[in-house]
């Protein structure tokens, strides 16, 4: 996606395609929303965004985007929890001058999708 897109996403209220996180402490819940995002329960066939580093209002949290915290976002996909493993992509961006993750989540072409056995929708 382009920094446009993604920053016009950023400017919009959440919806069952986009999610805001201030940070990647409640690492339960971005497994959730990954989840969610790979079953498409909407059918919209269109990417979830989960942008992490931004408050609910769409302001920056400044969290640190470090190697590390990408790394650990990365490996959500394969860590056995979530099955089958969704395809997803996560990048450091900066959009409107905030430092931020973003865990770009394709619907699955085998749905459902479940986090610890359990299948998440939005």
């Amino acid at each position: 996606m382009t920094d446009k897109e993604l920053e016009h996403l950023l400017k919009n209220i959440e919806s069952d395609r986009v999610e805001r996180k201030k940070s990647d402490k409640d690492r339960n819940k971005i497994k959730e929303t990954i989840c969610a995002f790979a079953n498409d329960l909407p059918g919209h066939g269109q990417s979830g965004i989960l942008f992490i580093g931004v408050n609910d209002d769409g302001t920056c949290s400044n969290l640190s985007i470090t190697d590390k915290l990408l790394q650990t976002l990365s490996s959500m996909r394969s860590d056995g929890n979530i099955l089958p493993p969704p395809t997803l992509t996560v990048q450091k961006r900066i959009l409107d001058g905030c430092e931020l993750a973003v865990i770009v989540v394709e619907p699955s072409d085998t749905p459902p999708v479940r986090y610890r056995g359990r299948a998440w929708v939005r």
